[in-house]
């Protein structure tokens, strides 16, 4: 499905590989799109203004502070008229100073200050590309939410052979129309995203309950990931610190009953994440004052299973969503446990982690996962920063709703 209509913000770095933006920009230009274009300093030792002002029909932009245009404020207005920014070619020192936040020319501030995704396009020497320096500054910026493509194996402009080479110009724009695709297909048919994250608090009486270390932190990148594909998302989140986000319908909860509630309320959706750490179980009874150390003498407390949640929209016969992904946080036998709760709970994904270590799970930045499926094909990420995982979590989410033609024609 070829790309029309899309409004494409092109980056120009200062590698051999910059003259191929040109017939990128022929294609884009030829399938309808609109193309603008930024030229680092670097980049115009491969190609001219001149050349990308008469193949896009717009201004090339330069520099950070124009006088015939900067009242428009350019980095701000070129960052939110594009519906995707491409860097090509994206070269080693480009991607170490995005790794690191930079915003010192007009094309690192536009990128910065960006609310669209970011696609990558490398191209170096071989060696560049598999130094330690570079291979960390990707997985920084996959961190970030970068999107790649490439490089390529092939022969280089040096005379080398091997990974380094920019993927070509047809290459990319398949990538594009893959991209816009399938966000194309989610806007269309208004597909709905319910995400749970975050504890519950079970009140043994006014100030004191039961709970436990989970900080919502995976389900909330969940939530941004779906968001960022088009899907229409609802956060229901337990007690915690997260920002709310204004595109995101977020509904706060303390108990499990409340969360269980607003999940009803929330019904029908397409894709229900339920990444909350939910009690399993809650007191009996809440003391309707402060139970007094001194005044009753407490060795137990009376317990009762939380309703299951997950379940209940596993087997869900009027309003079960398309797809149900649950989460397994898991001590010991990771796998195997998570496969068992996935078919006990009606999953169709079930994603397994392994909480028994520290650097990673509750209260932390980072997961380790496994992602499930019905089939018992398994598919690990290695431990990486929650939001990286997200965007992971939430491409297999994308590919498996649209996977079959049923749920979009």
């Amino acid at each position: 499905m070829p790309v029309k209509n899309k409004k494409i913000l092109i980056i120009i770095g200062g590698g051999i590989s910059a003259y191929k933006s040109l017939d990128l920009i022929r294609i884009l230009k030829k399938n309808k799109n609109e193309v603008k274009t930024i030229l680092t300093n670097s980049g115009k030792e491969f190609v001219t203004p001149l050349s990308l002002t008469a193949l896009t029909n717009n201004k090339t932009f330069e520099d950070i502070f124009d006088t015939n245009s900067e009242s428009e404020i350019d980095h701000i207005s070129l960052s939110r008229w594009a519906d995707l920014i491409i860097v090509l070619p994206a070269t080693a020192n480009f991607m170490t100073r995005l790794s690191l936040g930079k915003a010192d020319d007009l094309a690192t501030t536009v990128i910065l200050a960006s609310n669209k995704d970011i696609l990558l396009v490398p191209a170096m020497n071989v060696r560049m590309w598999i130094h330690k320096a570079t291979q960390s500054n990707v997985k920084i910026l996959q961190n970030f939410g970068y999107l790649f493509i490439g490089p390529e194996k092939g022969e280089m402009a040096c005379g080398e052979y091997g990974e380094g080479k920019m993927s070509s110009p047809r290459q990319i724009f398949s990538y594009l129309e893959n991209y816009f695709y399938k966000r194309n297909l989610v806007r269309k048919k208004n597909l709905k995203a319910l995400v749970t994250t975050g504890p519950t608090r079970e009140y043994i009486d006014p100030v004191r309950y039961i709970s436990n270390e989970s900080s919502g932190k995976q389900g909330y990148e969940i939530a941004l990931a779906l968001d960022k594909l088009g899907f229409k998302t609802t956060l229901i989140i337990g007690p915690s610190h997260l920002i709310n986000q204004k595109n995101i319908k977020t509904k706060k909860i303390v108990t499990s009953d409340e969360m269980l509630t607003e999940v009803k309320k929330s019904l029908p959706v397409d894709v229900a994440v339920c990444a909350a750490a939910v009690s399993d179980f809650k007191p009996s009874k809440k003391n309707k004052s402060k139970i007094k150390k001194d005044q009753v003498n407490l060795k137990s407390i009376d317990l009762e299973n939380s309703k299951d949640i997950l379940e209940f929209l596993g087997k869900n016969n009027k309003h079960r969503p398309k797809l149900v992904v649950g989460f397994s946080a898991e001590t010991e036998n990771v796998n195997k446990n998570s496969l068992i709760k996935m078919k006990k709970k009606n999953c169709d994904l079930i994603i397994a982690n392994d909480v028994s270590k520290k650097n990673s799970g509750f209260n932390s930045d980072y997961n380790k996962i496994s992602i499930i499926d019905n089939d018992g094909q398994v598919k690990t990420i290695k431990r990486n920063k929650k939001s990286f995982i997200a965007n992971k979590i939430a491409e297999v989410i994308l590919d498996k709703i649209l996977v079959d033609d049923r749920n979009f024609n």
